[in-house]
């Protein structure tokens, strides 16, 4: 693997805990360097920090907080 594509996953955590969980995708980046934005995408649909699940994460806190409101007054 190139030295450029291991600086690139070090400086990235959320990339670096994905490739521990799932090591497949060594191969793949031993084949072709540049699949690192694949596996980039693939880590923000694996810990949900997509923009719609930010939002999906929002939106839920926020109906917690209403219930509690409710019960409240």
């Amino acid at each position: 693997m190139i030295t450029e594509t291991l600086i690139k996953i070090r400086n990235n955590p959320i990339v670096y805990n994905y490739l521990r969980v799932n090591s497949s995708w060594y191969k793949a980046l031993n084949r072709d360097s540049n699949i690192i934005s694949e596996i980039e995408k693939e880590a923000k649909d694996y810990y949900k920090l997509n923009l719609s699940d930010k939002l999906s994460n929002l939106n839920d806190k926020l109906s917690v907080v209403k219930t509690f409101m409710d019960i409240i007054n």
